[in-house]
């Protein structure tokens, strides 16, 4: 981030509240559910009254799943009728914020960055998460997939999320999230791989070293948004989040290995793409030296033959062997013994 974006945050109004992303989504959705052990209810098109009702007014568990962060109104007015803070307001509509946690009165804020993978790109998504005593509010930029087997537990009632408070709904979002960088991570072994590959096969071509430094980039981003979530796992290991029940922090401390996991696996990643970019310089050093070598040969037989030639080329009156009728041949058999002398030199001490 600039200077310029530095500043320009700095002055921002607390009361101001501006979307700084490119608009995904066509329209803001808000997805709601309301469940505890016994019933749940679904909402697929909630508004925000609905959600703000049954967050104050609901005996069960409330998770509101938004997407279409460019609808700053919709979005200020429900956090505005929940009490949520307006700095809040502000992370959440900043897709240029970093991760962060912050704990207040009557409810905890995460952010942290998602990610979703394209053929060629690696985009990040900003997720903001607001957390209560019976409510879970998350803000996506744009809708995926990666909440849906959650919202079959909820409906089918597999597993303990109907059972649990919405701390371990949390767990299970943070979780699915993690398996998309172990998804993402994978491919990207994959195509690593494949490099190699094409490395050992002497394709050394400029489009590999670019897929290299392109992964390599793609991997620091990914350790990148790793850690924040390690670092909140620490936070809730030391019992400074209140909206985590005591039960449930051992499955914050799975998510803890789970991004410990990860990021040996990314660290590991980059030491095989770094390995791989200087087995990509070694070979095409050693294909120019090859090169390099050839033509050298090339130019060592054919200077005595051009000195030869050079001097049989002078225009001299009075140069011997001018006139001789074998002087012609003698000097071809004279090239011909030299070069076939050097190229024996050279293939004895195996330089060709």
């Amino acid at each position: 981030m600039g200077k310029k974006k530095l500043l320009n945050r700095r002055k921002k109004d607390p009361g101001q509240f501006t979307f700084t992303g490119i608009q995904k989504s066509a329209q803001l959705h808000l997805h709601l559910f309301e469940y505890d052990a016994d019933k749940y209810q679904e909402t697929e098109q909630a508004n925000v009254t609905a959600v703000v009702k049954a967050i104050k007014e609901g005996s069960g568990n409330c998770w509101a799943n938004l997407y279409g962060l460019h609808d700053e109104t919709t979005i200020t007015q429900l956090c505005k009728s929940l009490e949520i803070h307006n700095l809040v307001i502000q992370d959440i509509l900043d897709v240029n914020q970093r991760p962060k946690f912050q704990e207040f009165e009557n409810f905890s804020f995460f952010t942290i960055k998602s990610i979703v993978p394209h053929p060629k790109e690696l985009e990040m998504e900003h997720i903001s998460f607001v957390i209560g005593a019976h409510f879970l509010i998350s803000f996506q930029e744009q809708s995926g997939d990666y909440f849906d087997h959650l919202r079959y537990r909820i409906r089918e009632q597999v597993g303990l999320i109907r059972t649990r408070t919405v701390d371990f709904l949390l767990f299970t979002l943070l979780e699915a999230i993690l398996d998309n960088y172990f998804k993402t991570l994978q491919e990207f072994e994959s195509q690593i791989d494949q490099l190699n590959q094409q490395i050992s096969a002497g394709q050394l071509l400029p489009e590999n070293l670019t897929q290299i430094e392109e992964l390599k980039r793609h991997v620091y981003l990914m350790r990148k948004a790793i850690v924040p979530i390690k670092d909140f796992t620490a936070t809730v290991e030391r019992g400074e989040c209140a909206f985590i029940e005591l039960r449930n922090i051992k499955y914050f401390l799975e998510i803890k290995d789970l991004c410990l996991t990860l990021l040996d696996t990314a660290e590991t990643l980059e030491r095989h793409l770094d390995s791989a970019a200087n087995r990509f310089f070694s070979l095409q050093n050693h294909k120019l030296n090859q090169v390099m070598k050839t033509l050298t040969v090339v130019s060592t037989v054919f200077i005595p033959l051009t000195f030869i030639a050079g001097v049989y080329g002078m225009n001299f009156q009075n140069m011997p062997e001018l006139e001789w009728p074998y002087g012609y041949a003698l000097s071809l058999f004279l090239m011909a013994g030299i070069a076939g002398l050097i190229l024996m030199i050279f293939k004895k001490r195996g330089w060709l």
